[in-house]
């Protein structure tokens, strides 16, 4: 299913913001394999898991809720996306 997913790491305490084409549960197996290069942010940790995954229409619209949700550059703003779907509907429309 295509969309944006965010990931946290306990290890971290952080939150990774992607795009993905693939199934997301493929995908976090990915990052936590570092298949992805060690020179990258997701390989310093191996316990990502599924915070929140965004539906998207396609690939495009992915890409501009990834980049609109790093733009706000805010964990509140995030752990926001969970705690108040409408927050989270507002988001999916305007992108």
């Amino acid at each position: 299913m295509v969309g944006c997913y965010i990931i946290f790491s306990n290890k971290l305490n952080k939150f990774y913001i992607g795009a993905t084409q693939e199934d997301v549960s493929i995908r976090i197996e990915k990052h936590n394999q570092s298949a992805y290069g060690q020179q990258r942010f997701t390989a310093v940790a191996d316990d990502w898991t599924l915070f929140l995954f965004i539906a998207a229409n396609d690939y495009t619209h992915a890409i501009r809720l990834e980049r609109k949700i790093k733009s706000m550059k805010s964990v509140k703003y995030i752990r926001n996306l969970l705690k108040y779907p409408e927050l989270l509907d507002l988001l999916v429309s305007s992108t």
